[in-house]
């Protein structure tokens, strides 16, 4: 057996132990434009808008999963669905951070190749299937060159790298070679599912065979874990250069997707045959299924929780905090049946007590703050019980309500171990909450079950406006009367944000930088523009727009 000593709460900084507030940004990293990147975000651009955030006052920069996705299907780009939870994803590499080399230096410098990198960097929503074309070449000539002039103390390097990572990181990187070696098949099998029986596991007959056959597709797959990881640092190490007090807060996923590395890795931890998802709410009315399959609680007791330890520690790594997503998830998980509709789930419990130690001594160890996102249906004495824990709720303006009444919760009765946001990528912006865009867009996408529903919805939130608004002009944020027009709206609910009990207040970039149209609508696939949309303003813009900025400053003054 395995004895795991644990201690009884996570790590919290000494800013947050001593009662200081701070605040942070929280950007998506793909969707960030500059005038270097290769049509989507990367680590140098991480590393550009560290600087901006910790000049205008910030202690935290918040990011979405950083998690692997698939290459060879480039449109699949929900990070929330990845291929691997314990691998990075290659696409967010900078490409000129690389060290050069003459293979890499001649892409670069080809004219049709930097024609493409200015179309990419042009779109108003990223193009994934360019830019995995034009990176996926340049990443291949950047390994070429290292195989052929790097030198002992940098080939040392990755062979030290990938000896400390665990069994499962080796797992993934033999399944990514492997994936696409079969996505090149006529016709392409990535799916492992579809793959002849003895691919099917890590460890069969012609897994080994491939192991022997094809150690540099393997060797491939560990370099791009490497130079990632090493810019990642890079970010991180910049934060705390800059006094941030908390620096990268990472995402950490419910799930990876069915076809990917996890499942494949070790089958025997995950259920096959349902989904992990959510009851009918008033968020969704028709329930939510996220496709990812859930792992087995009991097959993580008997394996000592191996799968789940490797899995913190990977997110935790260069990160001062981790958010994790659906955190409910440790104590129970909404199983839907593929097929069924999420309304015929059922809730299966997990381990809670021991998955919430594990958390808190991987938070020692990595000295990492934990968020746990507590949206959606929450049991009783849940919260309390991750507050003992030191894990801070994460609480959204507007679900801060008295859904009986309708009032919304003044600043003040803000718990203090939280964190403190006006959305997330799945709620709508603030202009666009103010303008009522996400109902447009559930009408228009059929996501409400039907026109009394769609009614009731916008009347819902008329009189959410007008009670915000309410409280808005008795904390003196907005003037007593007048109208009240969207910008003015913005600044007084940041402003209302800064105002809060809790630890932590973040503010969205996209609420910096003025964006109308959602990021995501949950439960919708090709039907909406998902993870594309860039920030309308680039990174250099954003750097110099005091105007844009104003919204921030009462937060910096917490």
């Amino acid at each position: 057996g395995v004895l795991i000593v644990t201690p009884e709460a996570c790590w919290l900084p000494d800013e947050i132990e001593s009662g200081r507030r701070l605040f942070g940004v929280a950007a998506q990293l793909y969707l960030l434009r500059s005038g270097r990147n290769w049509g989507i975000g990367d680590f140098a651009d991480l590393d550009r808008l560290v600087a901006i955030a910790a000049d205008r006052g910030a202690d935290i920069v918040g990011l979405n999963p950083l998690h692997a996705l698939f290459m060879d299907d480039p449109e699949a780009a929900s990070p929330y669905s990845p291929a691997s939870r314990l691998l990075l994803n290659p696409l967010s590499i900078a490409i000129d951070r690389l060290p050069p080399g003459p293979r890499l230096d001649a892409y670069r410098r080809s004219p049709e190749v930097r024609a493409r990198i200015e179309a990419a960097r042009a779109t108003a929503h990223v193009d994934y299937t360019a830019v995995v074309a034009l990176k996926s070449e340049a990443l291949r000539r950047a390994y070429a060159d290292f195989r052929e002039t790097a030198d002992e103390a940098r080939r040392r390097a990755l062979d030290d790298f990938v000896a400390a990572q665990g069994e499962g990181f080796r797992r993934g990187c033999l399944f990514l070679a492997l994936r696409e070696s079969f996505a090149q098949d006529k016709p392409p099998r990535p799916d492992w599912r579809t793959w002849p029986e003895d691919y099917r596991g890590p460890d069969g007959v012609g897994v080994m065979r491939f192991m022997e056959d094809a150690p540099e597709a393997i060797d491939y797959q560990r370099y791009l874990q490497f130079v990632a990881d090493e810019q990642l640092a890079a970010a991180t190490a910049d934060a705390r250069a800059r006094g941030m007090a908390v620096g990268l807060y990472r995402d950490l996923a419910v799930g990876a997707d069915s076809t990917g590395a996890e499942t494949w890795s070790g089958p025997e931890a995950v259920v096959r045959g349902v989904s992990v998802g959510a009851p009918p709410d008033i968020f969704m009315p028709i329930g939510q299924s996220w496709g990812l399959p859930p792992f087995h609680p009991r097959a993580l007791q008997e394996e000592a929780y191996a799968s789940f330890v490797e899995l913190v520690r990977a997110n935790m790594r260069h990160a001062g905090g981790l958010r994790i997503d659906h955190v409910m998830g440790l104590q129970h998980l909404w199983w839907v049946p593929d097929g069924m509709s999420p309304a015929d789930g059922a809730y299966v419990e997990y381990p809670l007590d021991d998955l919430v130690g594990i958390i808190a001594l991987e938070s020692h160890r990595n000295r990492c703050l934990v968020i746990g996102e507590d949206l959606g249906t929450v049991s009783d004495g849940f919260r309390e019980r991750m507050a003992d824990a030191g894990i801070l709720s994460y609480r959204v303006l507007f679900f801060e309500q008295d859904f009986n009444t309708g009032a919304f919760r003044p600043a003040s009765s803000y718990p203090a171990k939280a964190m403190a946001v006006c959305g997330s990528h799945d709620l709508p912006t603030l202009r666009g909450w103010w303008l009522g865009v996400d109902n447009d867009l559930k009408e228009r996408l059929g996501l409400f079950p039907g026109h009394d529903e769609t009614a009731a919805q916008r009347a819902r939130r008329d009189r959410d406006r007008d009670t915000f608004v309410a409280l808005l002009r008795a904390d003196g944020l907005l003037p007593a009367e007048g109208e009240v027009d969207e910008a003015a709206f913005v600044q007084a609910a940041t402003a209302f944000l800064a105002e809060t009990s809790s630890a932590i207040a973040m503010v969205q970039l996209d609420d910096i930088t003025g964006e109308v149209q959602p990021v995501n609508v949950p439960t919708t696939h090709r039907e909406y523009p998902n993870w594309r949309r860039k920030y309308r303003a680039t990174l250099e813009e954003i750097g110099r727009d005091d105007a844009a900025w104003a919204c921030v400053r009462p937060l910096a003054g917490r």
